[in-house]
């Protein structure tokens, strides 16, 4: 007998330039994702988080469990720069992560170069 649809969380198992962004999402690795990224060491997932959303160390969550794999978080704050809540950044600096906020259109160039780099970057992406 057949299931009904199943509904997963957003995972893309594998670290991948991000193609393109825009229009409430992003497309990467010959897919499309509408909504907020998080690019980690261990793939990238979908992350519940709006311009409107408090930066809180709780949303990063995934990134702190990740440290160990990353030196650099890009945080894309939409289309204009949110300064980082001191609460965040010494969560992340505790965890030996440096942060750096800036649009979410810098983040996703930054991050493609660094990640062609083969640098220990990670990504926190808000849609726009």
């Amino acid at each position: 007998m057949a299931k009904g649809i199943e509904i997963r969380n957003a995972h893309f198992p594998g670290r991948a330039p991000i193609d393109a962004y825009g229009n409430g999402g992003f497309r990467f690795a010959d897919m499309s994702h509408r909504g907020s990224l998080l690019c980690l060491p261990s793939g990238i997932y979908g992350w519940d988080m709006t311009l409107e959303d408090a930066l809180t160390p709780a949303h990063f969550q995934k990134v702190l469990d990740e440290a160990a794999e990353i030196e650099v978080l890009l945080v894309g704050t939409g289309m204009d720069l949110r300064p980082l809540p001191s609460e965040l950044k010494a969560a992340l600096r505790a965890k030996q992560i440096s942060s750096d906020a800036m649009s979410t259109g810098a983040a996703v160039r930054t991050f493609n170069i660094m990640l062609s780099e083969s640098r220990a970057v990670a990504a926190a992406l808000i849609a726009v």
